[in-house]
């Protein structure tokens, strides 16, 4: 079999990045493939980087969007593919010359299978300099339920797409978590390659260190209330996680509280907090 996969590159303000993506989709060993660059409303070179691109080979398209999200511009993207799989890959990161034809003859070989990922390399800069590794565990949606372990640029079957009716446009990070764990709870499986063929770019401002930083107890909160049939039938292992959790915050903070520098904080700032009680009283009077 020779199965048509469809590459998504959503873009958003990473043309520096850009031409480093699409050459390791380019020289993928497997050729049975195309590549649909979506620009999600860029306000730096993307366009015109992405467009050099259609005249190295004919197999790279291209998408303008107004900016509505990543997910959004997947979304799109996906939906004008013609591949019967997936890749979304972000225009930051890069795949091993040899991940769709290591990857593909997984899903073509076993209809019970979704999803098919493999290691991470993390870098820095450029490819040579790797900072960390991500190896994956598990095969169904019991070990997607408190822990995501798929990347997004995992290779997945299209109608699968269409079966949770994409990804969830209104989440603010963690949509692909989310995603994984819609599709295999539905009885699908996944399956880990152990090889590293994909590298992420860690030296970045990520969306998802974002969304930790300003998302992460709500989005997971969302998730956990989207599926909430996957966490009651795991009642109580839900319940030792959440309030495992919670200690932890808790001691997090305590430990904050009772350091030197929070409390010569406290003690610097104490004339500011009188003047500020001072001047709403006469606001008030």
């Amino acid at each position: 079999m020779n199965t048509l996969v469809s590459v998504v590159v959503p873009c958003y303000n990473q043309a520096k990045y850009l031409n480093e993506c699409l050459l390791s989709v380019m020289n993928q060993t497997y050729r049975n493939w195309e590549c649909i660059i979506i620009n999600d409303g860029s306000s730096d070179r993307t366009e015109s980087v992405a467009k050099k691109w259609l005249e190295k080979d004919t197999r790279f398209t291209y998408v303008f969007q107004e900016n509505k999200g990543v997910s959004a511009a997947r979304n799109n993207a996906i939906s004008q593919a013609k591949g019967e799989f997936i890749l979304a890959l972000d225009a930051d990161d890069c795949i091993d010359k040899n991940f769709l034809k290591k990857l593909v003859p997984e899903l073509e070989n076993d209809s019970s299978l979704a999803i098919v990922s493999c290691n991470s390399f993390f870098f820095e800069n450029n490819l040579e300099n790797i900072v960390g590794k991500f190896i994956p565990q598990g095969d169904s949606y019991h070990y997607l339920r408190y822990v995501n372990q798929l990347i997004v640029t995992s290779l997945f079957r299209k109608k699968c797409w269409y079966e949770v009716n994409g990804f969830d446009e209104e989440m603010k990070g963690f949509e692909d978590w989310e995603f994984w764990l819609n599709i295999t709870k539905r009885g699908w499986k996944y399956k880990i390659v152990d090889d590293f063929l994909f590298f992420y770019r860690k030296a970045k401002k990520s969306r998802q260190v974002t969304a930790l930083e300003k998302h992460f107890y709500t989005t997971k909160e969302y998730i956990f209330k989207t599926h909430k049939e996957c966490y009651i039938e795991d009642f109580e292992n839900c319940m030792a996680v959440l309030f495992y959790e919670q200690n932890t915050i808790k001691n997090s903070q305590k430990k904050i509280q009772n350091s030197l520098e929070y409390n010569i904080g406290k003690v610097i700032c104490k004339p500011y907090r009188v003047l500020q009680k001072i001047w709403n009283k006469k606001r008030q009077a």
